[in-house]
């Protein structure tokens, strides 16, 4: 093959060069190529080829051709490692598949960013829009959103199972002997907290675990790591009162409970357990590896994206509904039998952080 010195070469072109069909060629020079399963060879052999010959996907021909803009909105609060991280990677594995572009804004939680982009998107044409933990107004476009929990016409919800989340998180700790549990909530801000807390509050008294209501502390602040579980363990530490295991709303809360512990001089789990909830990778890379429970990050992103499109090419009408996703509770290091002499409510970690001594890896 020689190097034309002209002008780029037409998929029909580069397609009769390469002796392949102009679908084939199509699937690989726009990223659809693994879907397909085009072996890798042939993947190589059409791309050198297209960069030989100047060849490259007109997809503004393609959208104006077919009034499309191949184009997706997603809005985040924050991109940061752990939960939102966990759904992007799914939304994106799900709108490559289909030779989608989509670009992702965080609004940090400021209402002038959280109201302004949905019309920032609408005037760069998106076909449809994904919120993560986060809550739109009407749209004329097509909204999937994740842990959104607000129910909207037209707004298709892809819902955790809170419920049986707590059940997993309050079994395993029942069972470990535990019977004083302090319990971390969410931000106010954010669209699980309230749903999460009541299912925690609806299935502790089903198992007859009482909640001390001195015991539950709220994370302030939109700091994504794990300083805001630090601060309220310290507020939880400095009441004196008796507890055995933590509840944290998310895995780098639980993480921050886990250092202000240790600043006491208590071991995780020997004298008091944590467990998260999420299963972000720092869970198990975290030193105890994290108990949690598991959200399934990615498949909810594939969940939130394969929908959206489906509702965009009226696969299923735009209509408001639910889908749930099912928890798994994931064991590690960080949660233990309750230490004997914390099932009496005279004993509490801060009279045992006085006598405790930190031991090499803990």
């Amino acid at each position: 093959m020689s190097k034309s010195p002209l002008k780029p070469v037409t998929l029909k072109e580069l397609a009769a060069i390469l002796e392949l069909s102009q679908s084939t060629v199509s699937r690989i020079v726009n990223g659809a190529a693994t879907a397909h399963r085009i072996a890798t060879e042939t993947q190589e052999r059409v791309l050198h080829a297209a960069a030989l010959y100047g060849y490259s996907a007109n997809t503004v021909a393609k959208s104006l051709r077919q009034k499309r803009t191949f184009t997706i909105g997603v809005i985040v609060p924050e991109i940061s490692e752990g939960y939102s991280t966990g759904v992007l990677s799914g939304i994106e594995d799900e709108l490559l598949k289909d030779d989608y572009f989509y670009f992702v804004v965080s609004h940090r939680h400021r209402d002038e960013l959280r109201e302004g982009y949905p019309r920032m998107m609408l005037s760069r044409a998106v076909e449809g829009i994904i919120a993560i933990d986060t809550t739109l107004e009407d749209l004329p476009v097509p909204v999937v959103a994740v842990s959104g929990h607000k129910k909207r016409h037209g707004v298709v919800n892809i819902e955790l199972d809170h419920e049986h989340a707590a059940q997993l998180a309050l079994s395993h700790l029942h069972s470990l002997g535990h019977k004083r549990i302090a319990f971390i909530k969410g931000q106010k801000f954010s669209s699980d907290t309230e749903l999460r807390w009541q299912a925690i509050v609806d299935v502790a008294k089903t198992m007859n675990i009482h909640v001390d209501p001195r015991l539950v502390v709220q994370l302030i602040g939109p700091e994504p790591g794990p300083g805001p579980g630090l601060e309220v363990t310290r507020q939880l530490l400095k009441t004196k009162l008796p507890f055995s295991a933590i509840f944290a709303f998310n895995d780098v809360t639980a993480i921050g409970a886990i250092m202000a512990l240790r600043e006491e001089g208590l071991r995780v789990p020997k004298d008091v357990s944590v467990l998260g909830f999420d299963d972000v990778l720092i869970a198990l890379t975290n030193n105890p590896p994290l108990t949690t429970i598991n959200q399934p990050l990615n498949a909810m992103g594939r969940a939130a994206a394969s929908t959206l499109l489906k509702i965009i090419r009226e696969e299923i009408p735009s209509q408001s509904a639910a889908i749930k996703v099912h928890p798994k509770l994931v064991v590690r290091n960080s949660t233990g039998p309750a230490p004997s002499s914390q099932h009496s409510s005279a004993t509490n970690p801060g009279e045992k952080a006085e006598n405790a001594q930190l031991l090499p890896g803990d």
